[in-house]
């Protein structure tokens, strides 16, 4: 379904606000207020303070309340808890703003899925916050990479306590599921997988092993509680074989081609491509805009992060 374009301020401009000033949502501001063609109109979160903080930082007005901004804007970022996205997100979805929902869309798949349906039926534009899709190097490697066969992925992460509301399958590995369906585009055939708490009441440590329909596998582990960040991806393909370090962004290329020797096999050789990191979340950020300024869907749409949770869940439920 494609949303209908959005009209904007007489200056051109598009009124966005941002739900939710904690960690993550003062970055969506910071970025939304550098933006030459969006007006940011105003931040909410409970905690008044940060608000106001924020608020004053880059220019906007500050609300606790967050139906506050009803009315006032074109679009919005939902960045508070999960657990608070449906009652968040609802009344701006019923009133026809573009929103751009951080991930999971919500904490159970019936729920995520009314709202996926609701922004449908609203003609809206609604993008799932997989902040990963964003990553240059990882969007070199979806355009390079056309017929994957195995897929090995690590996400390490040292504890933190914010997103301890939820599991790690449903905070960390969720990206990474979400970028192997992307990349493998087949049903999938059987999942395994294996997980624990180490420090929350959640699973902290997770893998799962993924079996899909073209004979493509993917093994992916996700863990909270390592003492240190590792996000690497492996991708094996016909002849080629591609390893992403999603934080520097830099894709390693090795392929097999002809020797040049005349020798029997061909030669291995391996190359950095050039690609020139940028943060994430600009990226993310402006694609949101573009779509909701043109009607084009987003790179990653409702049915997308529902797909993803889905998945996500039948993990969970293998784990248990």
């Amino acid at each position: 379904m494609t949303a209908t374009t959005t009209s904007t301020q007489p200056n051109g401009r598009l009124r966005v606000g941002v739900l939710g000033v904690g960690y993550l949502g003062r970055f969506h501001a910071k970025i939304y207020a550098g933006m030459p063609d969006v007006e940011l109109v105003g931040v909410a979160d409970v905690n008044a303070e940060a608000a106001k903080t924020v608020a004053s930082q880059y220019g906007c007005q500050a609300y606790t309340d967050p139906k506050a901004l009803l009315g006032k804007v074109d679009a919005v970022s939902v960045v508070v808890p999960t657990v608070y996205h449906a009652e968040v997100a609802r009344p701006y979805l019923e009133s026809k703003v573009h929103m751009l929902m951080e991930k999971p869309i919500a904490p159970g798949l019936e729920e995520s899925r009314a709202l996926v349906e609701l922004a449908e039926r609203a003609g809206v534009i609604f993008q799932v916050g997989h902040l990963e899709r964003f990553n240059a190097g990882v969007m070199a490697l979806s355009e390079r990479c056309t017929n994957p066969r195995f897929i090995e992925v690590h996400r390490l992460s040292t504890f933190v306590e914010r997103a301890t509301d939820v599991d790690v399958v449903t905070d960390l590995m969720i990206h990474d599921i979400d970028i192997v369906l992307a990349l493998v585009k087949s049903p999938i055939k059987n999942i395994a997988a294996n997980g624990l708490p180490v420090i929350t009441d959640h699973v902290d440590i997770a893998n799962a092993r993924i079996e899909f329909e073209n004979g493509a596998v993917a093994n992916v582990t996700a863990s909270r509680v390592s003492n240190k960040k590792f996000r690497r991806i492996r991708v094996f393909g016909d002849r080629h074989y591609y390893g992403l370090n999603y934080v520097d962004q830099k894709l390693e290329v090795t392929e097999a081609v002809p020797g040049g020797d005349g020798g029997k096999w061909p030669k291995v050789e391996t190359k950095v491509l050039d690609i020139t990191p940028r943060p994430p979340l600009d990226t993310e950020l402006e694609y949101f805009v573009k779509s909701v300024r043109t009607g084009a869907p987003p790179l990653v749409t409702g049915r997308v992060g529902l797909e993803a949770l889905r998945v996500a869940m039948l993990v969970k439920e293998k784990i248990a």
